[in-house]
């Protein structure tokens, strides 16, 4: 492999200067530059990311903080983030945290020096500290936080408006009795959802037993658990409108089980538009929350603060959410 030796040689410059042009640090013509990386190229020289990362104090490297890893949403986060960063020549570094305060703090100070930014998504309410605590000198995007301070950029998915769409779409189909399987307690996006489920059926004058609350954690298990609680409920919902994709999956599972047919007894309506939403049997019908893109716009907004410092104006973002009708969701049975 050519050193950069080789390049100043062969370009006859001095290696400062092939340094300076390598890691655009320093004053260099625009002519020395093309022609510095046009000998560059040709002995395919690439500058050694250890010795860059000590000239230009970056490492070219993002860090992610997850809530989980596992599952369609995240994955299609980590989609849009990990374009997004290879598109822009850096690399990712990825990690989970449950949302608990040392957790975050611990995973910040593990990450601190080996990445440029952080993009943190920690919806647990518990959250709040740990989240205000990160340096606001150090450039940090909050993806679905609770947290509301002018020090980080934030990216929001439109919890309350998307659930109240489909609680709307639910209502107007003529629906009375409608169980919500919740997510997690002390979770933003839970939060969110549920206090819209509580409005629209306030507002239609649906109130206990008729609204339903049954407790989940946004997993396709506790989807399951939740369908087989509502199989056993006097009177039984007419509809089930779920806080996320993978519980709305695990109750589908649940209600065929029991003998139910998706829509003609009872419609199930989800959240996220997870891949997988579209092709259930029957196709779901859910909110759609653009989740790559989620992730492309915080990493966008991250690598504008990397590199422009502070002098990038901090904002909050809502990422829009609206309803995606399918077959799973139709009139309540007679």
């Amino acid at each position: 492999m050519a050193s950069i030796k080789d390049v100043a040689r062969e370009a006859g410059v001095s290696v400062a200067t092939v340094s300076r042009v390598c890691n655009d640090s320093g004053v260099v013509s625009d002519s020395t530059r093309k022609h510095v990386l046009d000998i560059a190229a040709k002995l395919g020289y690439s500058p050694h990311a250890a010795a860059r990362s000590l000239i230009t104090s970056r490492t070219s490297t993002l860090g992610v903080l997850l809530p989980d890893l596992y599952g369609e949403f995240f994955s299609e986060v980590i989609r849009g983030i990990d374009r997004t960063v290879q598109a822009s020549g850096y690399h990712l570094l990825v990690s989970r945290s449950h949302g608990d305060d040392r957790e975050i703090v611990a995973a910040f100070r593990a990450m601190r020096g080996r990445v440029d930014g952080l993009l943190v998504m920690s919806p647990d309410l518990d959250a709040r500290n740990a989240v205000t605590s990160l340096r606001d000198h150090f450039p940090v995007v909050l993806l679905n936080c609770p947290a509301e301070q002018d020090q980080h950029d934030s990216i929001v998915i439109a919890n309350y408006e998307g659930a109240s769409e489909a609680m709307r779409h639910l209502v107007d189909r003529g629906h009375r009795r409608i169980a919500m399987i919740t997510g997690l307690a002390r979770n933003y996006d839970s939060d969110e959802r549920l206090r819209a489920f509580r409005d629209i059926t306030r507002q239609a004058g649906i109130a206990a037993p008729d609204a339903i609350e049954v407790g989940g954690d946004f997993t396709e298990a506790s989807g399951f658990r939740a369908g087989q609680a509502i199989l056993d409920a006097s009177p039984r919902p007419t509809a089930v409108f779920a806080a996320n994709d993978s519980m709305a999956i695990g109750a589908l599972s649940a209600l065929g089980a029991g003998g139910l047919r998706v829509p003609e007894d009872i419609s199930v309506v989800g959240f996220d538009d997870i891949p997988m939403a579209r092709y259930m049997n029957p196709p779901l019908t859910t909110v759609h929350v653009d989740i790559s893109t989620l992730g492309v716009r915080a990493t966008e907004r991250l690598l504008e603060h990397v590199r422009d410092g502070n002098g990038v104006t901090r904002q909050r973002e809502l990422v829009p959410a609206h309803l995606v009708v399918r077959s799973s969701s139709g009139n309540p049975a007679a």
